[in-house]
């Protein structure tokens, strides 16, 4: 965890207790298998098949290993994915309960969704269902509605409610993506980038290299498209930030940087930014990965844009988030181009690599 000036009190919701009734918790773990975790079942490409190819059906929950990315997935007795876990990831995605997502002022879209993301405090590898840290984690955390990325990302749609710490320090509420560019025009930014989460909270921060960085007034209440996600990530959830693109460990400041960086795991691995290299499928993807994008030819060889994959729409498209100067913030609309990787729109024709964090 980075140190730093202040620190936003947050979101105080109580982690409920285990569902049993919810579609993630059918089954009870009891306290032998919270002793030992269940071995893991199978290595396959194919999800839901064994490797002897019997179908992952009946039975207690098990475990089961697939490749492209490397992860070890948990099953229902019925064979349905109640979690999964990627090797290098510290970003996991739980099944819970329904959640519908909306953002009525810019978009009619709506994300209906039993995924949850959460960061786990250590990086997934093979085997790691029986270490201590993360049985005590998933115990912590399944079947729990305290906020996660998703819930957090969209408190800073437009709309979104001010909250305060106990310090008096607004941690989260309507976000914009920046001042208003003086010499805007057509061919330049309508609005400025470079607005951190520093800047909107207002408050100094001090990085674990040890660099502080002072927030700038104009952009109170502001955040570009890698700052919203270093808001979500890694002030509110806690991932490590870096200062810059090249200082430290744990989440760069730029979209270039973060896609080329060492943090998370490649699912879709960047080949270059040209046209041509447009990723030939996106099935790959889940919900919580962040999706990278080039837009802008005057940033030559670099990233320009990274948003948060959320899943499928209410109509089935693949819908992500992220701070757009279009609509001055975070936004799942279409202003500035659809909001969806699939078909041949705006984003899903720029879109280049895909991360997990």
């Amino acid at each position: 965890m980075p140190p730093k000036k202040k620190r936003p009190a947050l979101h105080a919701a109580t982690v409920l207790a285990l569902l049993a009734g919810s579609a993630f918790l059918t089954v009870e773990l009891r306290k032998d298998e919270q002793d030992k975790a269940p071995e893991v079942q199978a290595v396959t490409d194919s999800p839901g098949r064994l490797s002897n190819g019997a179908s992952a059906q009946g039975g207690k929950q098990t475990w089961e290993r697939l490749r492209n990315p490397d992860r070890s997935v948990l099953r229902t007795e019925g064979g349905k994915v109640v979690a999964t876990f990627t090797d290098g990831a510290r970003a996991a995605t739980l099944t819970g309960p329904s959640r519908t997502f909306t953002e009525p002022a810019n978009t009619k879209s709506r994300v209906v969704t039993e995924d949850w993301v959460r960061l786990m405090p250590e990086v997934w590898r093979k085997g790691a269902e029986r270490e201590k840290w993360f049985k005590d984690w998933y115990k912590s955390y399944a079947g729990s509605e305290e906020d996660d990325i998703f819930a957090m990302a969209f408190q800073y749609v437009e709309g979104a409610p001010v909250k305060k710490d106990d310090e008096g320090i607004a941690y989260r509420g309507d976000a914009n993506f920046g001042p208003l560019n003086p010499n805007g025009s057509e061919g330049n930014d309508l609005r400025e980038e470079q607005s951190d989460f520093y800047d909107y909270l207002g408050i100094p921060y001090t990085f674990r290299d040890g660099t502080t960085i002072q927030p700038e007034a104009k952009r109170a209440r502001a955040m570009d498209c890698s700052g919203f996600i270093r808001t979500v990530f890694g002030y509110r959830a806690r991932y490590p930030l870096m200062s810059s693109d090249t200082a430290g460990d744990g989440l760069p400041r730029t979209a270039n940087g973060m896609a080329r960086g060492k943090a998370g795991t490649e699912v879709i691995k960047l080949k270059g930014v040209g046209a041509a290299d447009r990723p030939k499928t996106i099935d790959v993807i889940q919900p919580g990965d962040l999706v990278f994008f080039k837009l802008d030819a005057r940033t030559k060889q670099r990233l320009d844009h990274v948003g948060i994959f959320l899943g499928h729409d209410a109509d089935g498209h693949k819908i992500f988030i992220s701070s757009r100067e279009e609509v001055n913030g975070p936004t799942i609309g279409d202003k500035g181009g659809t909001s969806r990787l699939d078909g041949n729109g705006y984003y899903a024709s720029t879109l280049r690599s895909a991360k997990r964090l």
